[in-house]
């Protein structure tokens, strides 16, 4: 399948966008493997996470309408925001993909959700610290994170997003202040959690 992907990419994308597609899924593989999860879903999530990234804004509201996807004022007002859940549509209908666990993952990649999969938090990260997104002091932290704390790495993700979108004309999306404040959640729980075995290991 992967073949035919790179096909219907080639035309339907530009070549930097192909490229970063590319980035994500190999981040997304490496994460993974480093957390333990399947490093096949997480290829084939990656691979798929854009397929409506170039989609024009009419064709993505109607797409989302027409699936039951909800659009919302923001979404309205800024339809690039559905390209996520869109792929996932694409990915289902385009090239067969029935995995739950894949189609969440490439739906939830721009704006996550609470109780979001391990899963989706990869290619969530993935989108977000590809190489190709730069070297930035902020970008290499996040990175160093990824490798120890995946719910810590969303939570400071969407602080890095936030930071840029207060700073920009762009609206800000509601799902992901709860997204971050859910991983952060997760987060502190994991943290508290893994603190109380070492406590114990120690005593």
């Amino acid at each position: 399948m992967r073949d035919q992907v790179l096909t219907w990419l080639a035309d339907n994308v530009p070549s930097s966008r192909l490229q970063h597609i590319l980035r994500v899924e190999q981040m997304s593989v490496e994460l993974a493997e480093l957390h333990h999860l399947n490093a096949q879903q997480a290829a084939k999530a990656g691979l798929l996470h854009d397929l409506a990234k170039c989609f024009k804004p009419e064709r993505l509201l109607q797409m989302a309408r027409d699936n039951g996807i909800e659009v919302d004022p923001v979404c309205e007002a800024a339809p690039h925001l559905l390209h996520a859940d869109v792929s996932a549509i694409v990915a289902q209908e385009q090239f067969g993909v029935k995995d739950e666990a894949v189609l969440q993952a490439i739906a939830l990649h721009t704006l996550g959700r609470e109780g979001m999969t391990p899963l989706s938090c990869v290619v969530f990260i993935a989108d977000t610290i590809e190489p190709g997104r730069g070297e930035t002091p902020d970008l290499q932290t996040l990175r160093n994170i990824s490798k120890q704390d995946l719910y810590k790495t969303v939570w400071l993700a969407c602080d890095y997003s936030l930071k840029f979108l207060l700073e920009s004309p762009r609206p800000i999306h509601q799902r992901m202040i709860l997204t971050r404040n859910w991983a952060q959640q997760m987060s502190r729980k994991t943290t508290a959690k893994r603190d109380r075995k070492t406590d114990c290991v120690n005593a």
